[in-house]
């Protein structure tokens, strides 16, 4: 699967747990990391794990298994899913404002994600 199906696979699950703020960029010009560093946030601790578990179980049902790793959790506000092509990261309000990856990143230019979102 390429990386922008994937894309639409990760944000619609994330969609799908009711995720705040869902940012998408492009890292292909900025880094060789990933192609997408995608961004949310979730209302409380339930909801953060329901968000990672979601996106983790849409993504093997679309044949990509998670290639890396999964860190955090519910309890430390953070959790990561190295998607390989896609790294995904599931924050608590608190701890999205104290890292700001939008803002480290900011060379990376934000993609579209509203056409995978559900009205």
């Amino acid at each position: 699967m390429d990386s922008k199906k994937l894309l639409e696979v990760v944000v619609k699950a994330a969609d799908d747990k009711k995720a705040l703020d869902i940012v998408a960029l492009d890292m292909n010009e900025v880094s060789g990391i990933a192609d997408y560093f995608v961004i949310m946030e979730a209302m409380n601790s339930r909801q953060l794990d329901a968000i990672a578990d979601n996106i983790t179980e849409q993504v093997e049902l679309a044949g990509v298994q998670a290639a890396g790793h999964i860190e955090g959790d519910a309890r430390t506000g953070w959790v990561l899913l190295d998607l390989g092509d896609i790294v995904v990261s599931v924050f608590g309000h608190d701890e999205r404002a104290h890292y700001n990856l939008e803002k480290l990143w900011s060379d990376a230019p934000l993609v579209d994600v509203s056409q995978y979102i559900a009205d």
